[in-house]
């Protein structure tokens, strides 16, 4: 799935250059031999190889053999984000121990979750081998919505004031019509005016929605569930989560769902209504839920259009 050695998730940067710059490691072997330090330290790990490290912004990840099995072990030095990232390696314990798909964090030597050492947060977790979701493949599609279903019903019942932050979507509100007017009037781009003029129709009559926000993963789609076969083996990457409403987590994933990494294409509607079906298998929604969630995909869907060339045709998509 990704190289070995050194490289980027999904920047054009230079690694090498961003390794230095972000995290104060001069090379690969200097980054694997800080990591087996900290692994030997904290967590009392033996790492016997290092096969890849991959960097994403202030993140990096590394793929690792070691005495416990292969491990995947998680660093930032986004200090802004150390209490989060707290709460979500306790929130994935919590999760896996309901029986949720997830990769449970290992507790480290004093017991904790989450490791802050040299001005960086570390997790560690298993490597779990699976492939990503194949939006092609419906059996597997309405598998995922179930899943998403299943992880909404554990996530509500969570309250960690660590995570309680409004997500990426909001735009500083809970409240939809709110939300969705303040960006028609401050940020829409007019890319698709057509499909603005709809939604500004779709909700000058919608009610309010009759859920309570909660948590929600904030970044449900293809590169981030794992699976073997029909099985969803693993949902991953946490560090969006945050409060909102189940069908805004559910609209930006089904908009969002075949994208993997760099390859970003529209989630075709036959894919998105297999999604549904089995999401609702397992949460089905109030009337309101369905009219908000008919509002949220469409303007999740004009938000995704690219400027400039759109050569995987978003625009269409609306």
């Amino acid at each position: 799935m990704f190289p070995t050695g050194l490289s980027m998730l999904w920047e054009s940067t230079e690694p090498q250059s961003a390794l230095k710059n972000r995290f104060g490691l001069g090379s690969f072997d200097e980054a694997a031999g800080w990591l087996t330090k900290v692994l030997a330290n904290a967590w009392a790990i033996e790492v016997h190889t290092c096969e890849r490290i991959i960097i994403s912004g202030h993140n990096a990840i590394a793929w690792i053999s070691t005495d416990r099995g292969a491990l995947v072990a998680k660093w930032s030095r986004d200090q802004d984000q150390f209490v989060k990232f707290a709460g979500t390696a306790d929130l994935l314990n919590v999760l896996h121990k309901e029986g949720l798909p997830v990769a449970p964090p290992l507790a480290a030597t004093d017991g904790r979750h989450r490791v802050i050492i040299d001005s960086s947060s570390v997790a560690v977790q298993p490597h779990i081998n699976g492939e990503l979701l194949d939006t092609t493949a419906d059996t597997a599609v309405r598998t995922a919505g179930a899943c998403l279903a299943r992880l909404h019903g554990a996530l509500a019942k969570q309250r960690d004031s660590r995570l309680t932050k409004l997500g990426r979507h909001t735009g500083g509100s809970l409240d939809l019509r709110q939300r969705l007017e303040a960006w028609l009037q401050h940020q829409d781009t007019g890319r698709a005016p057509a499909a603005s003029a709809r939604l500004r129709d779709r909700i000058a009559s919608l009610p309010k929605i009759d859920r309570e926000p909660q948590l929600i993963h904030n970044d449900y789609r293809a590169s981030n569930v794992l699976t073997s076969g029909t099985e969803i083996i693993a949902v991953l990457d946490f560090d969006e989560v945050a409060l909102d409403y189940c069908v805004s987590d559910l609209a930006n994933a089904s908009i969002y769902l075949g994208t993997r990494f760099t390859n970003w294409q529209p989630t075709p509607a036959s894919v998105r209504e297999a999604f549904l079906h089995g999401y609702e298998s397992v949460r089905p929604l109030t009337r309101l839920e369905r009219q908000w969630l008919h509002a949220l995909t469409l303007w999740q869907g004009i938000n995704a259009i690219p400027p400039g060339d759109d050569p995987a045709g978003w625009a269409r998509a609306v």
